[in-house]
């Protein structure tokens, strides 16, 4: 971390309400969208902190942002009060006021920073490696959307509005080939094929939703694998990047998910043959999940699953090809073409599903069965 930061970081730390002095910021984390460092005090308990710069070119609602993650995480942990403090502060974000006792720091350059208590003892995966992972990830998630099913999402802000929506998604490709402001097109047209000719099917879950058959739920919406924090053993302990629970459609929430859990390669690998589907820990995490959600899931939705696992590969690609044409202003990159292999690898995955339908589709019915 350069000096500018790390003298940032410091002056920000210091804005909230910590009973310790603060020994050190680091940066931490890998996240695409905001800064993340983790704050040392001298607290004798050893806990740390989180402190995050959040990027509010992408989240201009910050209020709102902030209010949604207060809402939820003080209504996950209603499901939880009967658990110690410190084991509540395990299982769901805990957010640390500033001083002024408010949820984030304005800084004098317009910077908008928070804090949370650092779940200490706990790992993520980029990448999922067991069926143990899988299933405790689907567990999870499904548990997350069953206890947030009583919570009224009157309360919930639309903080990125569309962000699930393919069809708006695929008019801001439109957008972006049109003004081909980096005269980047040219390179792409067999990509524009593939998305041309799947976008009948990539709307079924907004077209079930527009004859109001599927219910609206507060969701995720970010529901990668590595937003799931596990302990030592490889259980699941909480979910965490709040930062898009919106209400939303659980099939977005699961296909987001299989997303990164059955590709056995990270999101920017340029070898595609590398891309093969993991069946096991598709089916491990649907188990997980549905043995989670399936309790308060419609018939609809649970037939809606499949459609999602299909879409979020398909709209993230949308979103790494708009972003490449428009000049990576979005999503971080580390060298030219980052957002062009992204593209790639997500549509080299949406065709190794479409061949393994049926493997796919039966995952699904199995659990259900069981």
């Amino acid at each position: 971390m350069s000096n500018s930061n790390q003298i940032n970081g410091l002056k920000a730390a210091a804005a909230f309400s910590l009973s310790e002095d603060i020994i050190s910021v680091d940066a931490f984390g890998s996240g695409h969208i905001n800064d993340t460092y983790r704050v040392t005090t001298k607290n004798t308990h050893g806990k740390s902190f989180l402190l995050q710069r959040i990027n509010h070119y992408i989240f201009q609602n910050v209020d709102g942002l902030m209010l949604n993650i207060k809402h939820v995480t003080d209504h996950l942990k209603t499901k939880i009060a009967h658990l110690p403090p410190e084991v509540q502060e395990s299982r769901v974000l805990t957010i640390i006021p500033t001083k002024s006792n408010d949820l984030y720091h304005l800084d004098d350059d317009g910077n908008y920073w928070r804090m949370f208590i650092l779940i200490d003892d706990t790992k993520s995966y980029d990448v999922v490696e067991t069926t143990v992972q899988a299933s405790e990830g689907g567990k999870a998630f499904g548990q997350f959307q069953l206890q947030l099913a009583d919570l009224d999402a009157s309360q919930i802000v639309e903080v990125l509005p569309n962000f699930h929506n393919i069809q708006f998604r695929l008019d801001n490709l439109n957008r972006a080939i049109a003004a081909d402001a980096h005269n980047r097109v040219k390179e792409v047209s067999d990509i524009l094929d593939f998305i041309s000719s799947r976008e009948d099917r990539m709307k079924t879950i907004l077209n079930l939703a527009a004859q109001g058959e599927l219910p609206l739920r507060i969701t995720h919406n970010d529901t990668k694998f590595n937003n799931v924090l596990l302990d030592q053993n490889d259980q699941a302990q909480c979910v965490i990047d709040l930062d898009t629970v919106m209400p939303g459609y659980v099939a977005y929430d699961f296909g987001d998910a299989i997303r990164t859990i059955i590709n056995p390669v990270e999101e920017d690998e340029k070898d595609l043959s590398k891309i093969v589907l993991n069946i096991p820990l598709y089916a491990a995490y649907a188990e997980g999940y549905l043995n989670e959600a399936k309790e308060f899931l419609t018939d609809v939705e649970v037939h809606s699953l499949l459609e999602g696992v299909f879409l979020l590969p398909y709209m993230q690609g949308v979103r790494f090809l708009t972003d490449y044409l428009e000049g990576d202003h979005y999503f971080k990159t580390k060298y030219n073409d980052h957002n062009l292999v992204r593209t790639k690898t997500q549509f080299k995955l949406v065709e190794e599903m479409e061949r393994q339908e049926e493997e796919l589709k039966s995952a699904i019915s199995s659990v259900l069965q069981d």
